[in-house]
């Protein structure tokens, strides 16, 4: 079936006749559409919710992980400071998203969206997202209350080493006993 140009501009809605005018996208490569391919196939599957978290997870730790290496091995610092600042967003996007996560994934495309935003903060450009977010929200929010947050922090550090003292104390002492008890128990059997 030969679509005319003049029927197919004709049956669209004025408003959208712009849109109509442009030429189609084309492929330049074969490589081009197997992305595409592959991109569409993951949208696909990522609206539909089957293993939908497991492959956002995947996409947000996988390559970031594999390029966080590759930046620590290189002896260029400012990729190692690119990648620290997405593992700051990452991990932020992860705490808020453990406590929103029963109402937002009940949300249809959820984790189309999460994926996206993914993708956003880890992509190679200038307008990278975990840059803008860290330079914007999270970095301003840490210089103010950083003596907050280090107090906090050095009250918790105390209470932990506090714990794992006592805990180690009363694990030797623990210990200490039932070596007395097995030795009395086979001095016992000796007899």
């Amino acid at each position: 079936m030969t679509v005319q140009p003049e029927s197919f501009i004709k049956s669209c809605i004025t408003p959208f006749l712009p849109v109509c005018l442009t030429p189609p996208i084309t492929l330049s490569k074969p490589d081009d559409e197997m992305n595409s391919g592959i991109a569409g196939f993951l949208g696909l599957w990522l609206a539909s919710g089957y293993m939908a978290a497991f492959i956002c997870n995947l996409v947000g730790f996988a390559y970031p992980a594999y390029k966080s290496v590759k930046a620590i091995e290189s002896a260029n610092k400012d990729d190692d400071t690119e990648w620290l600042m997405y593992w700051v967003v990452f991990a932020t996007f992860s705490v808020v998203e453990f406590f929103s996560d029963l109402l937002l994934s009940w949300f249809p495309f959820y984790f189309l969206g999460k994926c996206v935003f993914l993708l956003w903060c880890m992509a190679p450009v200038s307008w990278n997202g975990s840059a803008m977010l860290y330079k914007k929200t999270i970095r301003p929010f840490i210089l103010r209350n950083e003596n907050k947050i280090d107090s906090v922090l050095d009250r918790v550090g105390a209470g932990a080493k506090e714990l794992v003292d006592k805990a180690a104390k009363d694990g030797k002492e623990m210990a200490a006993d039932v070596a007395a008890d097995v030795v009395s128990t086979s001095l016992k059997k000796d007899e």
